[in-house]
């Protein structure tokens, strides 16, 4: 027996009212709703000494368009792809390239020291790495014996 789960995306009914709208006016409406909150997407792995992030971002051109900020345990990406195609004598029938500004913030699993903090950009995926601080929590607490 095969369950269907409920999708997550809160704006999918809209995702067929757009379609309903591009079929009738027979043109292409952006997709706003299904591309821009989970762009871009992004794996999080922990190992015993860092935190590793990687995230798809493909489209980039320059370092400048692309922002990160560590505090604390929140993890934010910025940044903004430019579409640098423009063809006016085409008409585009299907578009699903995401082109426009974008951010996204995440917890990050484990407490990192930000002086170790190292990012790369390559064929449109960018790895972040983090040495994780290796602080205890455990504490030996002094009973006071009367």
């Amino acid at each position: 027996m095969v369950i269907q789960w409920p999708s997550n995306d809160a704006f999918q009914p809209l995702g067929q009212f757009r379609k309903d709208m591009e079929r009738f006016f027979n043109t292409n409406f952006p997709s706003f709703f299904q591309n821009n909150f989970n762009f871009p997407r992004m794996d999080v792995r922990e190992t015993d000494n860092e935190v590793i992030v990687t995230c798809e971002i493909p489209g980039l051109e320059k370092k400048e368009d692309l922002f990160i900020h560590l505090d604390g345990t929140e993890l934010q990406i910025s940044g903004k792809i430019e579409k640098t195609e423009k063809r006016e004598s085409e008409q585009i029938h299907h578009e699903e390239r995401y082109y426009g500004s974008f951010q996204r913030k995440i917890t990050l699993p484990a407490k990192v020291d930000e002086n170790s903090v190292r990012a790369t950009y390559k064929n449109g995926i960018l790895e972040i790495r983090a040495n994780k601080l290796q602080t205890s929590n455990r504490k030996t607490i002094d009973i006071e014996f009367q």
